[in-house]
């Protein structure tokens, strides 16, 4: 049962990595997340960590993407 939750969450990482929504808060959340699922099934082996490493890795990539959205609008401008 694990060997099968991690190739879901993994496959759901390369899924998130190559989605694009056009704004890059939400893709560096959507990536984040995907990142964070995969670390926290590794670490915990349960779904509480997969759970918890998703929502983590979210915030955490909203926070880049927005970064990086601030840093093109500096240039750019």
């Amino acid at each position: 049962m694990k060997k099968i939750s991690l190739i879901a969450i993994m496959s759901l990482g390369l899924m998130t990595g190559c989605a694009s929504t056009g704004s890059t808060v939400a893709d560096g959340a959507l990536v984040g997340a995907g990142t964070g699922a995969i670390a926290g099934q590794l670490i915990g082996g349960n779904t509480g960590s997969t759970l918890v490493g998703a929502a983590i890795g979210a915030g955490v990539g909203g926070i880049v993407g927005n970064e990086k959205q601030k840093q093109g609008k500096q240039l750019f401008d």
